[in-house]
């Protein structure tokens, strides 16, 4: 009977997830789809699976290398690395990726309803909040939702945004016991910094809101921050070296959250006028303390957004972007509507067994009607044709033509001139296209510059803006593809200013796409770039070889450099402090370059210069530190299994 009445209280979930298969089938299939970030977040699960997972790894493919996983949450590569490694191989690194990929279209409507049903009298009126969860897109509103989550590849934000229900689920009893549940609430909330720490002002938030609205705040208050602080040092493996090195990246804000900007999905997306009534609603029918938080929790957020936004980011603080940070409100917002929606409908008069799973479905389905009266508000089926899979994608571009050109190509760095390859015709900067060209370090075996996603390196914002000065990238590089380069419209870009940054960079072959070729006047008549060859839909322009930094061991490379004059030299390797230099047994001094590359003092005359790379004082902190918080966190569990934070 027991197995009965707990496989009853399941069946509104299993429905969701039914609908949620439907869609995840007719979308994302089988194979990993290649549209818009994909292909890059899938390179960067190889990154881990190549190079290991300490997050200052040098990832030598892009940019003149980088050290990838620093600057960006390393926790979504993990767990794809995981997935293959703990498959012994059985999952390969594209299918572990497609696992997360399905994961994450899933997670929210998931968590919404386990945060949501034990609030409500059942499971089932739980089922509309989950839906919405599951379905919400309100692109380009959203960064995590199905659209920019999923389609769009977004996935480490939507799996860190799927985490935020789970949270309260997991602190919101805490409201009415001593117990602080450090069990679930440090992974969860060491897992999203991880994942992606826009969300992390969420989970602060609700901290506080538990905190406050129960017995004995101060003590509470005591106890959350001990938590936060056990939280905090688990992550110090990334995020120690990141705050201490971020002189050597550039953060990614190329979204503003104004007034005007929210009004207008208002207008856009109707439905979102009925959350924000039913979340209001929800402040008022609320019966518990853990009812009130889950009410107060998306306004709570608002303030924080509206201080990131208004007070913070005119100040140049630009690493939690408040159009990033609004994801949270959107989802809690989701959560208190669901709160509102469930306590109306139990309120009906002669709400019956029968009746009940009718009025959970029924409300899930006026939810989709009333999306219909905006533009992307829900996901609620898969427009055919618009999730283009990797094997067509490649075979429709002719990449393997591409590819095998590239392998023969003069040594030295691929520039691509653009960051994809659009996938439709037109002139629009946002339609549909790929970042597929970012796996050609894996596919040919060339390093490159550009030809992936808008990136936080320095020797990125070379590219886009011609220069590497501080301050954050405002600009989708989809934005600059066929218009500019090194920060120049690509007709007014002269050979002499274009073959200067790209020696620099290291760079012997072009790629453009074919619609470019009569604006680059810098390859027109090119004396260094000569050779011209066609591969549709690719014009691709090879120089001499350049002699550009190989691996020879683990952390060691090697290249031959020649001046004439004792002097600065370029080793064509982006800079970053854990490089050092050597030569005839000699350490050479070493600065950052006007074009964000390592320079090294050299003799004159020609000189085999060994490079050398490494954590320092400052990651061999951040390790210690994670070991510490860890030794906390499980020894607290050990000795007071019951009760972790009284």
């Amino acid at each position: 009977m027991a197995s009965q009445a707990r496989g009853a209280a399941l069946l509104p979930l299993l429905v969701l997830l039914a609908f949620g298969l439907v869609f995840g089938a007719a979308s994302l299939g089988v194979s990993p789809p290649a549209l818009d970030d994909h292909p890059g977040q899938l390179y960067r699960l190889w990154h881990v699976v190549t190079h290991g997972p300490a997050p200052w790894a040098w990832n030598d493919g892009w940019w003149t290398g980088y050290p990838e996983l620093q600057f960006y949450p390393p926790a979504f590569a993990y767990a794809g690395a995981l997935l293959h490694a703990g498959t012994l191989g059985a999952l390969s690194v594209p299918a572990a990726y497609h696992v997360l990929l399905w994961l994450a279209y899933l997670a929210p409507g998931v968590t919404a309803w386990i945060a949501l049903a034990p609030r409500l009298a059942s499971g089932w009126l739980a089922l509309p909040g989950a839906f919405v969860a599951l379905t919400l897109s309100l692109w380009p509103a959203l960064a995590s939702g199905v659209e920019g989550g999923i389609h769009v590849g977004m996935v480490p934000a939507r799996l860190a945004w799927s985490a935020l229900p789970l949270l309260a689920a997991a602190l919101l009893p805490w409201g009415h016991s001593g117990a602080f549940p450090a069990r679930a609430f440090v992974p969860l909330t060491a897992g999203i910094v991880l994942t992606h720490p826009a969300h992390l002002p969420a989970a602060v938030t609700l901290v506080v809101l538990v905190a406050l609205t129960a017995p004995g705040r101060l003590t509470r208050i005591v106890q959350a921050l001990r938590w936060l602080v056990a939280a905090a040092l688990i992550t110090s493996f990334w995020t120690v070296p990141l705050l201490a090195r971020l002189a050597d990246t550039r953060a990614l804000a190329w979204g503003t959250l104004t007034p005007s900007a929210v009004g207008e999905v208002v207008r856009s997306h109707p439905l979102v006028i009925a959350l924000v009534v039913l979340a209001l609603v929800a402040i008022v029918v609320a019966r518990s303390a853990a009812g009130r938080v889950l009410a107060w929790w998306p306004w709570a957020i608002a303030v924080v957004v509206a201080v990131d936004a208004l007070a913070l980011e005119p100040l140049g603080a630009r690493w939690l972007p408040a159009d990033r940070v609004m994801d949270s409100f959107w989802l809690t917002l989701v959560l208190a509507a669901g709160l509102g929606a469930g306590r109306l409908l139990e309120r009906l008069p002669g709400r019956r067994a029968i009746v009940t799973p009718a009025l959970g479905i029924g409300a899930a389905l006026v939810a989709a009607v009333l999306s219909l009266a905006g533009d992307g508000t829900l996901a609620v089926w898969a427009k055919p044709g618009a999730w283009p899979s990797y094997p067509p994608t490649e075979r429709g571009l002719r990449l393997p033509a591409l590819w095998a050109a590239l392998r023969t190509a003069p040594a030295g760095r691929v520039l691509f001139v653009r960051s994809g390859v659009p996938l439709v015709y037109g002139r629009d900067w946002w339609r549909p296209h790929t970042h597929i060209t970012a796996l050609t370090p894996l596919r040919a075996g060339r390093a490159i510059v550009n030809g992936t996603f808008t990136h936080p390196s320095p020797v990125a914002a070379l590219v886009y803006r011609g220069g590497t000065q501080g301050g954050a990238i405002t600009e989708l590089v989809e934005r600059l593809d066929g218009r500019s380069l090194f920060g120049q419209p690509l007709d007014s870009l002269d050979a002499t200013t274009f073959n200067a940054y790209v020696r620099r960079l290291g760079v012997s072959v072009v790629v453009a796409l074919d619609e470019d070729g009569p604006a680059l006047r810098a390859l027109a008549d090119n004396p260094v770039f000569a050779s011209r060859r066609m591969e549709p839909p690719f014009i691709v322009w090879t120089g001499p070889p350049i002699s550009v930094p190989q691996p020879v061991g683990s952390g060691r490379w090697q290249v031959a450099l020649t001046t004439e004059t004792e002097g600065w030299v370029s080793a064509m390797l982006a800079y970053y402090p854990l490089w050092r230099a050597a030569a005839g047994g000699q350490t050479l001094p070493t600065r950052r370059g006007s074009a964000g590359e390592l320079e090294l003092l050299l003799p004159a005359g020609r000189s085999l210069v060994e490079l050398s790379y490494g954590p320092g004082a400052i990651e061999w902190t951040g390790l210690a530190l994670t070991a510490l918080g860890l030794v906390v966190w499980l020894g607290a569990n050990w000795r007071r299994p019951s009760s972790v934070a009284s």
